[in-house]
């Protein structure tokens, strides 16, 4: 099957209102390209150079989001173009995020990355920080971000029913969390769910998808 038809194929059965990220990560531009000539018009790398590099090369009305663990000395090179950044898991992350969105006069969107998974390797800051962080007087003095949802990553695992209740989980941290709207905090974006899980993720809410080897194939 070509990349072309996996993308027709995944879209007739994304609900309305779910967002279909093509995970391109380590893809070369030529595959992007038959994604691109396909109508995707939004990509997913997680290595800031690398989507540096693709940013150059390919059309420029892609939204790039950056899925990966953000470096904070790597920010200023995808400032000027990235459209959603999902891994976000510190104050001092955002504050660089903040400072070089300044610098390119821009409003950078960003997800908070929540811990659900029951894996120590994951990433994410657990309810009480996310709270912390979005009532703290540095947070609500940033003008170059929008915190717009959050992002979460299941437990690596076949078991249906954890994940779900990890999946469940996010979804009520995102409900907790709306009274806690300001002008840089709008929330209106669940990022959860990938090629292995993503019909379960839209089940439990989620409106955004990560999907790689579905449509490229594996690595």
């Amino acid at each position: 099957m070509s990349i072309a038809q996996n993308l027709i194929n995944i879209k007739k059965n994304l609900p309305e209102g779910v967002t279909l990220v093509a995970v391109s990560k380590t893809k070369p531009v030529s595959d992007l390209r038959q994604a691109y000539d396909a109508g995707q018009r939004i990509f997913g790398e997680n290595k800031i150079q690398e989507m540096a590099e693709k940013w150059e090369q390919m059309p420029k009305d892609i939204e790039w989001h950056m899925i990966g663990h953000v470096q904070t000395n790597k920010v200023k090179y995808m400032a000027p173009f990235v459209q959603l950044i999902h891994g976000v898991d510190s104050l001092k992350l955002l504050e660089e995020i903040n400072k070089q969105a300044q610098k390119n006069s821009r409003v950078i969107d960003c997800l908070l990355q929540i811990y659900i998974a029951e894996e120590e390797s994951k990433f994410g800051l657990d309810e009480i920080e996310v709270e912390n962080l979005l009532q703290s007087t540095s947070f609500k003095q940033m003008d170059n971000i929008r915190i717009v949802g959050l992002m979460g990553m299941a437990t690596f695992t076949d078991n249906h029913n954890q994940i779900k209740k990890e999946f469940t989980h996010l979804k009520s941290i995102f409900d907790n969390l709306q009274k806690l709207e300001t002008n840089n905090c709008q929330l209106n974006t669940i990022s959860m769910g990938m090629s292995g899980d993503y019909p379960l993720a839209i089940e439990c809410g989620s409106t955004l998808v990560r999907i790689g080897s579905s449509i490229f194939g594996g690595r």
